[in-house]
C-alpha cells in the first residue's frame, strides 16, 4: 500500500504515526507504548538510536493523539484489533524484519503481530510484559478475580484517586514524585469508560498460548521490582519463548523506560548489536 494513497494516510493518521531518526537506515525500530501512556513515553530512549535506526512511533487507538473517532468499544474489547492496527501500519511503511519494542500491553500486541507476520517483525524487545495478570494453576499471576473487580470499582467510584494511587504503584520511585504526578495526570485525562474498556482487554486476557509460537529472537527486559509484572512472570515468559533472553535491570516500577531509561537503552543496545 503506497504511502501516498488516501487509505495509507488514513492508517497513519489513525495512530498518529511518527517516522523519525535516520529514515534511510537499513534497520527499523517500532515502539509500541503501554496502558496510560503514548509515544512520548519513549522520549528518553529513542535519542540513543536516532543516528543508526529508522524510528517508528505510534499512539494506540484511544491514547495520545490517535484519531478519537477510531476508538469504538466493541472493536477494542481485546488486543487483536490493536494488532490489526499495528500490521496495517507495517503494511503502509513496507516494514521487513523490523524490531518491535513494546512496553507492557504494547509488547503483548507486538507478540500477536509478530506471530501473525514474522517476516515483518524480525526481533522483539519486551519491557514489563505479561501474557496474563490473573492467577492460575501453575502460573504466577499477581491478581485474583476479586482484585480485578476492586480495580473496576475504584475507577467508577473516584477516577482521580484511582489514577493517583495507580501511578504511585506503577512508578515506584518516591524520590522522584514528578514521574508519578505526570502519569496520574495522563490517566485522569482518559475518559472513565475508556479506561474501563482498555483495562478489561488487559486484565481479562490470557495469551499464554501465544508464547510458544514466537519464532523470532526476543529480549525480555524486567525491572528488579515491578508491582504489576513480578519477576516470576518474566521468568515464565523466558522459559516459554524458545531462545529468548531475559535481562533483569537495576530499575524499580513498571515503566523503566521512563524511570531508568539508561538501563533500558543499554539492554537494548546489547541485544541489537550485530
Amino acid at each position: 500500500m503506497p504511502m501516498g494513497t488516501a487509505k495509507s494516510q488514513e492508517v497513519l493518521r489513525k495512530n498518529n504515526v511518527t517516522v523519525a531518526g535516520n529514515v534511510r537506515a537499513a534497520g527499523t525500530l517500532v515502539f509500541v507504548h503501554g496502558f496510560g501512556t503514548d509515544q512520548t513515553a519513549w522520549e528518553a530512549v529513542t535519542p540513543a538510536f536516532a543516528a543508526d535506526w529508522r524510528l517508528v512511533l505510534l499512539d494506540n487507538v484511544g491514547a495520545g493523539a490517535s484519531d478519537p473517532a477510531a476508538f469504538v468499544e466493541s472493536r477494542y474489547h481485546d488486543l487483536e484489533k490493536y494488532a490489526d492496527d499495528l500490521l496495517d501500519i507495517a503494511d503502509v511503511l513496507e516494514l521487513e524484519k523490523a524490531t518491535l519494542v513494546g512496553h507492557s500491553v504494547g509488547g503483548m500486541v507486538g507478540i500477536l503481530a509478530a506471530n501473525r507476520a514474522p517476516e515483518v517483525f524480525g526481533k522483539l524487545v519486551l519491557i514489563g510484559v505479561s501474557p496474563r495478570y490473573l492467577q492460575d494453576t501453575d502460573y504466577p499471576g499477581n491478581m485474583s478475580n476479586t482484585d480485578v473487580r476492586d480495580v473496576y470499582e475504584a475507577i467508577r467510584n473516584d477516577h482521580l484517586e484511582w489514577a493517583m494511587n495507580y501511578s504511585l504503584l506503577a512508578l515506584q520511585n518516591p524520590e522522584r514524585p514528578e514521574l508519578s504526578e505526570s502519569f496520574a495526570k495522563t490517566l485522569w485525562k482518559i475518559p472513565t469508560e475508556r479506561v474501563l474498556t482498555v483495562l478489561h482487554s488487559i486484565l481479562q486476557m490470557d495469551f499464554r498460548s501465544e508464547l510458544p509460537r514466537v519464532s523470532v529472537p526476543t529480549l525480555i527486559i524486567q525491572s528488579r521490582e515491578d508491582a504489576f509484572v513480578p519477576l516470576a512472570v518474566a521468568e515464565y515468559m523466558h522459559n516459554t519463548i524458545r531462545g529468548s533472553r531475559l535481562q533483569v535491570i537495576d530499575a524499580f516500577g513498571h515503566l523503566p523506560h521512563i524511570s531508568a531509561p539508561a538501563a533500558v537503552t543499554a539492554a537494548m543496545q546489547d541485544f541489537l548489536r550485530p
